[in-house]
């Protein structure tokens, strides 16, 4: 990323500098990543229930996993079958970090890296997504621009599903009316949320 940037507990094996996929064909595989200032998986405690949340839904399904960083969320995702991950981010070290991962876990064809600020992105994308991974550095108000991108140039898949990573000193920017919230959940300074779109028409 440059994104993740916050401050709190982080588990043991990202403040080695390691990443572990915790579900799906690559359970246990432990992934390094160079440390660096504001760059931070997701916990494993968060994607462990935000994909227990997807289980229905990550089969075959197109993601975008914007803000990347580590690539946490989008490797989790092709580990428990999905389809394919594009892995967007401004940090173009982060993203080489995501292309040697991919080497290394022979998945390369299921992965498209691109270097990126994430509105510029999504104001030339031209394909929908089945799911969608928001998680930005917080405090810095990059979560509105996406979502209205996202809705407004019709990049969602009909029944699509968008988790929102945030702060808990953020504010939620208003969100399309079609939006449906299905789950949320805190867990120390984070919130959390998984929405889904009207399964029958894209977003």
């Amino acid at each position: 990323m440059t994104g993740r940037s916050r401050r709190r507990t982080q588990d043991p094996p990202t403040a080695a500098g390691l990443l572990r996929i915790i579900g799906g064909r690559w359970r246990g595989r432990k992934l390094r990543f160079t440390a660096a200032e504001g760059l931070r998986p997701t916990p494993d405690r968060v994607r462990e229930t935000l994909f227990n949340w997807l289980a229905g839904d990550i089969r075959e399904a197109r993601c975008l996993d914007l803000f990347s960083g580590s690539g946490a969320l989008g490797l989790e995702a092709l580990s428990r079958g999905a389809a394919h991950c594009d892995f967007v981010d401004s940090n173009p070290g982060s993203l080489a970090q995501i292309r040697r991962h991919l080497q290394s876990l022979e998945a390369s064809a299921a992965g498209s890296c691109h270097t990126a600020r994430a509105s510029d992105f999504l104001a030339r994308a031209d394909r929908p997504w089945d799911i969608v991974f928001i998680d930005p550095p917080f405090g810095q108000g990059l979560v509105a621009p996406a979502c209205e991108l996202l809705h407004n140039r019709g990049l969602l898949a009909a029944g699509a599903c968008i988790y929102i990573e945030t702060g808990t000193g953020d504010t939620l920017p208003e969100l399309p009316d079609t939006w449906h919230l299905h789950r949320d959940k805190a867990a120390g300074a984070v919130n959390y949320r998984l929405y889904r779109t009207p399964a029958g028409a894209a977003s």
